[in-house]
């Protein structure tokens, strides 16, 4: 049975607004996943209701899925549904007070995996054949999730900016 939920958090030296720019900027999302590499949103700009066609990797094996945003709260919280598996994946946002380095913003961001219940027959049988089995998946997952956060952290706290 799939872990009900997956969760892991970084705080990140940027401001609020930087830091949803790149969370909500979706088709950006193969750059810091080391699982999900592409992510397309259908139809134009992501909103709540959007569909995303994504395509996901574990070493050799390649596989298509797709999403549907569920949650779209500006600054607070990003979610979608994987409809083939039904997870659902959710970035939270929480503005920190400033850091004690230069008295710069500071965000949370809580990343996690949520299942009610379990996911799909087709999902668990293709996660028991072809990535592992559940343990092994979630300990990967678990991993994806924290890099994706570390390379979130990176590229927030650059120099660069991000026109929220």
């Amino acid at each position: 049975m799939a872990a009900e939920e997956i969760s892991v958090s970084k705080t990140i030296n940027a401001p609020i607004e930087k830091v949803w720019a790149l969370i909500s900027d979706l088709e950006s999302m193969g750059k810091r996943s080391p699982q999900c590499k592409v992510m397309k949103v259908v139809g134009g700009a992501p909103r709540k209701g959007s569909w995303t066609i994504n395509l996901n990797r574990k070493g050799l094996l390649w596989w298509p899925t797709w999403s549907v945003v569920t949650a779209w709260d500006s600054l607070k919280t990003l979610e979608f549904k994987i409809p083939l598996n039904s997870s659902r994946w959710r970035f939270e946002l929480t503005c920190d007070e400033p850091n004690s380095i230069g008295g710069h913003p500071k965000t949370t961001v809580t990343h996690k995996r949520l299942v009610d219940g379990n996911t799909t027959a087709v999902s668990r049988a293709l996660v028991s054949v072809a990535l592992g089995g559940e343990k092994s998946f979630e300990t990967d997952l678990r991993a994806g999730m924290e890099q994706t956060l570390e390379s979130l952290a990176k590229e927030a706290e650059s120099t660069e900016k991000i026109n929220p």
